[in-house]
């Protein structure tokens, strides 16, 4: 499974549509095995759901997300959390203990990615 984060000096960066780069988290068994941060090079909005359809990414954690950039993330069957804020490595801590929690039912994995990232940031979403 591939995680991409909206990534700007160690934090989600609030706009998906002028992130200028993303943390890529390869996971495997429900752990990280692998990390690399990706430039964007310059495409924005509708073009980077593309563009994580291309680099193969799962989900998508971000910030604000705009009405397009969503039906575009659901079309490529990329699952989005937005509305996230803090710190990137954390969210994904927060994920891979929800993905680890979950028994397939995607409802149960919002609910148990709710609880984990909640957890792990106190800090309110905006």
């Amino acid at each position: 499974m591939r995680i991409a984060v909206t990534y700007e000096n160690g934090q989600i960066f609030q706009h998906f549509g002028h992130t200028e780069q993303f943390k890529v988290y390869d996971l495997e068994d429900n752990k990280i095995v692998n990390t690399q941060v990706v430039d964007t090079n310059g495409q924005g909005h509708g073009a980077l759901a593309g563009f994580l359809n291309s680099t193969d990414i799962d989900v998508l954690i971000c910030g604000g997300i705009g009405g397009g950039a969503q039906a575009a993330l659901a079309a490529a069957g990329i699952k989005l959390f937005g509305g996230v804020s803090g710190d990137a490595d954390e969210a994904v801590k927060a994920a891979e203990e929800a993905f680890a929690d979950d028994d397939d039912d995607a409802d149960d994995f919002d609910e148990e990615y709710s609880k984990a990232f909640s957890k792990s940031d106190d800090s309110d979403a905006e």
